[in-house]
C-alpha cells in the first residue's frame, strides 16, 4: 500500500510501506529470553547483538554465510561505499560499518523494521548507516550523487526472479556501481541467476544449505572513470 512518496538531497526514492523481506527459511538470527536477535561477527562492535522484529518473512543473513562474505571483501571493506537494496534486519550493513566501511545507504521498504534498523544503528552509535524506508526499485530509478563501490543485494527469496532483472538494469544504465566495484547477491539455492551482461563478471561462488550467494564485479570496458 503506497502512503506518498518523498525525494531529498540524499536521492530517496519513491517511498512505499509494505512486508519484510519474504521468503525461504530463516536462516539467521536467534532466540535470546524471548527476543529475536542478531550477531556482529567481527570489527569494531565484534560480538554486539541487538534485536530484530519478529517481522513476517524477515531473514538475516546467517553467521557462517556472512563470515564467508566478509572474508572475500577483505581486501576492500576499508573506507568503502556501500548499498544494502534490501536490508531487512540490516546486518549485512552494521557488519560492513564494524569492519571499516565509510557509508552504508541501507533500503527497507516496511516502515517497522526500518525504524528497528535505525535504532539498532544509534544503540552502536553508528552515524554513517543512513536508513531509508523505500522501495528498492523505486529508489534506484533515480540518479546517484556517486556510485558505489559494494553492494548488497539479498531480496526476498519469493519475489527475487522479478525484482532482480530490473534491478540489476536499473545499477547498469543509472550508474550505481563504480566500474571495478563489487556486487552481493543472495538467492534460493534453486533459483536461477538473473540473465547478465558481460558487465557483471562472476567472482565468487558458494552454497549454505539451501542458500545459494556469490560475488560479481562490475566491469565496464574501455571505461574512463
Amino acid at each position: 500500500m503506497r502512503r506518498g512518496s518523498s525525494r531529498s538531497a540524499a536521492k530517496h526514492g519513491g517511498v512505499q510501506h509494505g512486508a519484510a523481506k519474504h521468503g525461504g527459511a530463516k536462516h539467521g538470527g536467534v532466540k535470546h529470553g524471548g527476543a529475536r536477535q542478531i550477531r556482529i561477527i567481527a570489527g569494531s562492535h565484534r560480538g554486539r547483538r541487538l534485536s530484530v522484529p519478529d517481522a513476517p518473512g524477515l531473514r538475516p543473513t546467517g553467521d557462517r554465510i556472512r563470515e564467508t562474505l566478509f572474508n572475500w571483501l577483505q581486501p576492500v571493506i576499508d573506507s568503502a561505499r556501500c548499498l544494502d537494496a534490501f536490508a531487512g534486519s540490516g546486518v549485512l550493513g552494521l557488519e560492513a560499518l564494524s569492519r571499516g566501511a565509510a557509508e552504508v545507504v541501507a533500503l527497507e521498504r516496511s516502515p517497522v523494521v526500518a525504524e528497528a534498523l535505525t535504532r539498532s544503528a544509534a544503540q552502536l552509535g553508528l552515524e554513517a548507516l543512513q536508513v531509508v524506508n523505500s522501495d528498492a526499485l523505486n529508489w534506484l530509478r533515480d540518479t546517484p550523487v556517486r556510485p558505489f563501490d559494494i553492494l548488497f543485494l539479498d531480496p526476498p527469496f519469493d519475489t527475487a526472479a522479478t525484482l532482480l532483472p530490473p534491478l540489476f538494469t536499473l545499477l547498469e544504465q543509472r550508474g550505481w556501481v563504480r566500474n571495478g566495484g563489487l556486487i552481493y547477491l543472495e538467492q534460493e539455492r534453486r533459483a536461477t541467476a538473473p540473465p547478465l551482461s558481460e558487465t557483471w563478471q562472476p567472482q565468487r561462488q558458494q552454497q549454505s544449505g539451501e542458500v545459494a550467494f556469490g560475488l560479481w564485479r562490475f566491469e565496464v570496458r574501455d571505461a574512463r572513470c
